[in-house]
């Protein structure tokens, strides 16, 4: 009985993993669109990627990259606000969030995306 136990609970485990992972690839997905897409995003206007072939990025902003090292809250915080979360006194890159160009659910999800950049 306690190994059925035991082996029931190692397969719970597993399964909210999987799903979980699942859940972020998705996530990943959706911010890798809103990077690559004109009328949402757009950050490739603007950002060459470290290990991502995107099809003509811009070299106004800096080359994304070791993005997977930075605290989420910051990258989510530079996409909302990058004057507030950076400091920042004269920059091209608009406040995505606080214009309401993104949402809260965008904004997560490219933060997710800027994760998978090294």
């Amino acid at each position: 009985m306690k190994l059925i136990k035991k082996l029931f609970i190692a397969s719970a485990i597993c399964g909210l993993s999987f799903s979980s992972s699942f859940a972020d690839a998705e996530l990943v997905k959706k911010g890798e669109k809103i990077f690559n897409t004109k009328n949402l995003g757009n950050c490739l206007a603007c950002h060459a990627v470290n290990g991502k072939n995107i099809d003509g990025p811009g070299s106004m902003g800096p080359k994304l990259t070791g993005l997977q090292y930075w605290p989420d809250e910051l990258l989510y915080n530079t996409v909302y606000d990058i004057y507030s979360a950076r400091d920042a006194k004269i920059t091209s890159m608009p406040a995505f969030g606080k214009t309401g160009w993104l949402s809260d659910d965008q904004i997560k999800a490219v933060v997710a995306y800027l994760k998978t950049i090294q």
